[in-house]
């Protein structure tokens, strides 16, 4: 432990901001050792895992004192992948498992960086909470409520830092959004909608050649059910619904987090969920639908529409509709306000407006910065939760055909 930041000092800062909080030990002694080298470990080395989480913190290594020491997958292919950057990055190899109890079971690592598939999410999250390890967990946060509520409650009660992989709303495009709405400029705010299309499924693209020999099949297949090894099912899962569950919480978790960070709104009251397989139709059988439409009523008073066309890439939108004008984003990079549509005309909105940014530390330096003070990240367990809910609404509704309902209370999901 550092000498040079004592506890009274730490409390007397803290309470000067207002923020004294109830800390464990190892909250304290991160805090307390804020020099201390970070020890991260990556559990799920596909291209999300390497390419953007270990890349994302990577180039914050020198500055915020962290160093990637163990990584796990179930394919030995990923691992080695993984490894040869950690060498490079770091001047020494990393240790490999292909079990993410044998990674978490390491006294000297203070994160895991969850990048597994969407069935393994909240296990993945679940058991690192009750390692005391800080995480940032990918999107989407769940696919069941049991699931979703044990792994939060299990966050929560042992007070780690948790990222969701929700990164849009770290824009300083999508927080100037949300300053925006704030003003009330829109005015009544009706209708969200986002319209995300393409040519083909994202599940094709993962589609490659695999080996059993290299594979811990039982360890991928967590819960589910077991079945001869299958290459394609095994690097397409992301096309399959015992492993995934397609483009609204694949996509549109993205999006409905953005609702609620932007608006301020937390769970939808009600949806209604239809789609299935129209166009890509095919010897690899996948179950994911490639057309799909969601709505949700949120209690604010507002209707939030979300669809996929993977038949064709055309038509894509991304738009808040008030009385007033329209706040158009379907440029992540360059949002802009408009008056088109506006019954009221009342004025306050002239011509095409781009939208200020709010400059913003990007998603994965907030995290390693937030593990350093202990403060909430900017999308914390909370956000992932709210937006877990609104997609098991809309894929209940899917599956069964009937409306769902959300109660905040009971915290459960019923069709009504």
């Amino acid at each position: 432990m550092q000498g040079s930041y004592s506890r009274r000092r730490f409390l007397k800062a803290t309470a000067a901001g207002g923020a004294v909080m109830a800390l464990s030990a190892k909250s304290y002694s991160r805090v307390a050792g804020a020099n201390e080298r970070i020890s991260i470990g990556i559990i799920g080395c596909g291209s999300r895992g390497v390419g953007a989480h270990m890349a994302g913190v990577q180039k914050h290594a020198k500055s915020q004192n962290i160093e990637i020491t163990a990584v796990c997958d179930p394919w030995r292919i990923h691992r080695e992948a993984a490894n040869a950057k950690v060498k490079q990055w770091f001047g020494r190899d990393a240790r490999q498992f292909s079990s993410y109890r044998d990674l978490l079971a390491l006294k000297d690592i203070d994160a895991v960086m969850i990048a597994s598939c969407d069935h393994q999410h909240t296990t993945h999250l679940k058991a690192a909470a009750e390692a005391s390890k800080d995480a940032y967990c990918e999107k989407p946060l769940a696919r069941r409520m049991d699931r979703l509520r044990d792994a939060c409650d299990a966050v929560k009660k042992a007070r780690t830092i948790v990222q969701i992989g929700t990164q849009l709303r770290s824009y300083p495009t999508f927080t100037g959004c949300r300053e925006l709405y704030k003003t009330g400029i829109l005015g009544t705010v009706g209708r969200i909608e986002q319209c995300r299309n393409g040519e083909r499924p994202y599940w094709y693209s993962y589609v490659k050649g695999v080996e059993e020999k290299d594979v811990d099949w039982k360890e991928f297949l967590m819960d589910r059910p077991m079945r001869p090894f299958d290459p394609v099912l095994y690097s397409g899962w992301y096309g399959y619904r015992d492993f995934s569950d397609g483009p609204v919480p694949g996509l549109a978790s993205h999006f409905i987090d953005l609702v609620h960070y932007i608006t301020g709104a937390k769970f939808p009251a009600s949806c209604v969920c239809l789609g299935g397989t129209f166009t890509w139709k095919d010897e690899n059988k996948f179950t994911c639908p490639d057309h799909v439409q969601a709505l949700w009523i949120y209690p604010e008073g507002f209707m939030v529409s979300y669809s996929t066309n993977f038949g064709n890439g055309s038509g894509n939108s991304f738009k808040i509709f008030g009385d007033q004008g329209v706040l158009d984003m379907v440029n992540w990079n360059a949002p802009v306000l408009t008056a088109e549509g506006g019954g009221k005309r009342m004025g306050k909105i002239r011509g095409k407006n781009p939208v200020k940014e709010v400059p913003m530390p990007d998603h994965f330096l907030d995290w390693l910065q937030c593990m350093r003070t202990r403060k909430t990240p900017n999308a914390s367990i909370d956000a992932g939760y709210q937006h877990a809910v609104a997609c098991i609404m809309a894929m209940q509704s899917y599956d069964t055909g009937r409306r769902t309902v959300y109660n905040p209370q009971k915290r459960d999901i019923s069709e009504g």
